[in-house]
């Protein structure tokens, strides 16, 4: 490429790999997809950090139905606010611990100058977001709380049910309208938000969540790690009307590497072409325009293909969309200005 562009990318669980507390993001970590010197060394300018809670093991391959047609995996139970709390505390503290760790190197973000700054400077930006909002009491005093000590953004579910909404499951072939939405406590969370100006992500709502917060917020519409349905017909993807929304409202969609939701026939399976990744970006581009696409990756959350292998990918993915034609203003919109310009528009500080 003519030019160095940093990427910002909208969603990583790597904050999973460090709970232990004595793991480091500036180690070198073979069974992880970032750590510090390979994000450095691929153009990795830092993005979304998540928290998220996961299911209980016993959960796992509850009642799941694989054939050679597809698959379709139940929500899992409900956990509660307690456990999701501690275990929020526990991995935004180790955001915390990189940017403490090394403070010339690693900053967490809480306004939109701090973002930009970091980026002019190369110094990488970690976002604290909450991928499902269990970890929300239903005064929302733990929302103020959190927001205080950096939380700029939230899903209101992830992939199960919880007292704001109920998740989509993982399924193919299947629509994303699998169920209820919101609750009234779900529309709740929305004009908290809304009011403290954190960011809702819409990803792993149902359709109806998705449209329910698209009649809710006064923000862009976000999702951060969602694909096209129309290329790839999975419950998580995004259907054209869908995508039309959030174009519409000036937000952006982060494009997932998870191979289920990159393949068209829908496969976990690895081998996955360059060509095939691209496809979802063309796809928005040509559809409503550069401005509303970005890189959602979820590295350290989902199985990625091949030939991305890790964080190295995302240099790879760059040369892609550029020898596809994408123009370097394009690119850099795609890397980093499309998630500057949603934040200036959502955030208050």
């Amino acid at each position: 490429m003519k030019k160095d562009i940093p990427v910002f990318d909208g969603h990583n669980d790597t904050l999973l790999h460090l709970q232990d507390g004595v793991t480091s993001f500036y180690d070198s970590l073979e069974h992880t997809h970032i750590d510090y010197d390979r994000a450095k060394a691929a153009g990795f300018a830092g993005g979304f950090f998540a928290a998220y809670t996961p299911s209980p093991e016993k959960d796992s391959n509850k009642g799941e139905f694989i054939n050679e047609n597809g698959y379709k995996f139940p929500l899992p139970d409900r956990i509660t606010q307690a456990e999701a709390l501690v275990f929020t505390h526990k991995l935004a503290a180790q955001l915390f611990r990189i940017e403490t760790e090394n403070p010339d190197k690693f900053r967490v973000i809480r306004n939109v100058k701090e973002l930009k700054d970091s980026l002019d400077q190369r110094k990488m930006a970690g976002i604290f977001h909450i991928e499902g909002a269990e970890t929300i009491d239903l005064s929302f005093d733990a929302l103020y709380v959190l927001y205080e000590a950096g939380l700029r953004s939230i899903g209101p579910v992830w992939s199960r049910t919880n007292d704001f909404g109920e998740g989509v499951p993982f399924c193919y072939p299947s629509t994303p309208d699998t169920g209820g939405g919101l609750t009234d406590k779900g529309f709740e969370l929305v004009q908290h938000c809304n009011s403290l100006g954190i960011m809702i992500d819409t990803t792993h709502l149902n359709e109806k969540g998705f449209w329910n917060v698209a009649h809710a917020t006064n923000a862009p519409i976000v999702a951060t790690h969602s694909n096209v349905h129309a290329i790839c017909p999975m419950s998580r993807n995004l259907t054209d009307e869908q995508i039309q929304k959030i174009a519409d409202t000036g937000g952006v969609i982060g494009i997932n590497f998870a191979v289920s939701m990159l393949r068209a026939d829908g496969k976990r399976e690895t081998d996955v072409s360059m060509e095939e990744i691209i496809a979802h970006f063309r796809y928005i581009t040509d559809f409503v325009g550069v401005e509303h696409v970005a890189f959602g990756s979820d590295f350290d959350g989902a199985k990625i293909p091949d030939v991305l292998h890790d964080v190295s990918g995302t240099k790879k993915v760059m040369e892609a969309l550029e020898q596809d034609g994408f123009s370097e203003e394009e690119l850099e919109k795609i890397a980093w200005k499309n998630w500057v310009r949603v934040l200036e528009n959502t955030w208050k500080d």
